[in-house]
């Protein structure tokens, strides 16, 4: 896992529980990257199943 992905994995794992799912706008602002690295980094973390976005109950799964 690269930093970025680990970064963005912390970001969304303490905003989810907070019942708040992060926007790719808050993920390019709390990483400072731009959003194409960061849909990257999100894309890496589900292919490797790091991250799993369950649609009915529209939430992260880890």
């Amino acid at each position: 896992m690269s930093d970025l992905e680990r970064k963005i994995y912390r970001i969304i794992y303490t905003m989810s529980r907070f019942r708040k799912n992060p926007t790719i706008d808050d993920l390019k602002r709390k990483t400072g990257k731009d959003e194409r690295a960061v849909r990257q980094a999100v894309q890496n973390l589900l292919s490797k199943e790091e991250l799993i976005w369950d649609k009915k109950k529209r939430e992260w799964r880890f």
